[in-house]
């Protein structure tokens, strides 16, 4: 989602609090990877325009574990590599894709694959055009909507015309196989669809599975039951943007919504301990406790059984 306007904030970050959770680093060079490339909300850390204390220290000493939210998936057995979204920090974790990779692999993935259109899940599309790498046909995966909004609009058509970009159209629910030991399968979910469809994904590897929803509305307004999508899976990354109503009292939270994090604890509270430590919440306004692992509120969710995954986390699949 965008956020134009300034937003309140709760905790303060210092110097060296962040950290980099890579206790589920588990890479085999024989199977297929997940890596948590950002967690941040569209806007990154800090926020255009913020004077609260929790970006005052960021202007002054950048953070770069803060970046836009992002996953990798590396087939170390076929050597391939996949991005989901593109976002404005797309420079950076294409290079921290490539790093976790098990041979040397190229520069640009093999794929890009996308949610929807707002600016932090799309925008880094631009950097494969002539003015930047000029790449040459980088699939990008994406839905009906999706593909019209990037054919029809500039700069984004120009990819299509240079053939920087090669779109290739996902269908609502149906399976796509990347490589032998890697598919994924959108479905649509409800969220601001001023340019496109918006979908989440499962990503299905040889032996796990993991669900990606970073962005959606609230849980209720899903005539599917997030409770039991997450069931069928070995992981949720799920939109965390909010930890609750107290970040966004300037703003109509109708025009912007999406599940609390206090919310979506209150929805899964009786799940099992199992099933919550599956739950991994992303894509954190820069408002959001969360992003401060030394926060009461990071404790508690922590506490719960929830994860917190942070830029490097990585799981196999």
């Amino acid at each position: 989602m965008t956020i134009l306007c300034l937003l309140g904030c709760n905790q303060s970050i210092k110097k060296g609090e962040i950290q980099y959770d890579l206790s589920q680093k588990t890479i085999n060079p024989h199977g297929v990877s997940l890596i948590v490339l950002g967690t941040v909300q569209d806007a990154g850390s800090p926020h255009i325009t913020c004077k609260k204390e929790c970006c005052a220290n960021l202007f002054v000493n950048s953070d770069s574990s803060r970046k836009v939210v992002s996953l990798g998936v590396i087939d170390h057995q076929n050597e391939k590599t996949y991005l989901f979204e593109a976002t404005p920090d797309i420079t950076m974790q294409l290079k921290l894709l490539k790093k976790e990779t098990s041979w040397d692999s190229p520069e640009l993935p093999n794929g890009i694959i996308l949610t929807h259109a707002h600016i932090g899940h799309y925008t880094g599309l631009m950097y494969l055009g002539k003015e930047a790498t000029n790449a040459n046909k980088v699939p990008v995966f994406v839905m009906p909507k999706m593909k019209d909004f990037i054919q029809n609009n500039g700069p984004w058509s120009q990819l299509v015309s240079e053939n920087n970009i090669e779109i290739g159209i996902l269908t609502n629910e149906i399976e796509v196989h990347l490589t032998p030991n890697l598919k994924i399968i959108p479905f649509q979910i409800p969220h601001r669809d001023e340019y496109s469809e918006t979908v989440g994904y499962k990503i299905i590897g040889p032996a796990k599975s993991a669900l990606f929803i970073p962005d959606i509305d609230k849980w209720s307004v899903w005539k599917t039951s997030i409770m039991d999508v997450v069931k069928t899976v070995d992981y949720a990354f799920l939109d965390a943007t909010f930890f609750d109503g107290k970040e966004i009292n300037t703003r109509d939270i109708s025009q912007i919504p999406h599940p609390f994090v206090i919310e979506s604890m209150r929805l899964f509270e009786n799940l099992s301990l199992t099933e919550k430590q599956k739950i991994h919440f992303i894509h954190f306004n820069h408002t959001n406790p969360l992003l401060n692992p030394e926060s009461e509120q990071s404790k508690t969710v922590l506490e719960k059984g929830y994860k917190i995954p942070r830029q490097g986390y990585s799981i196999e699949l």
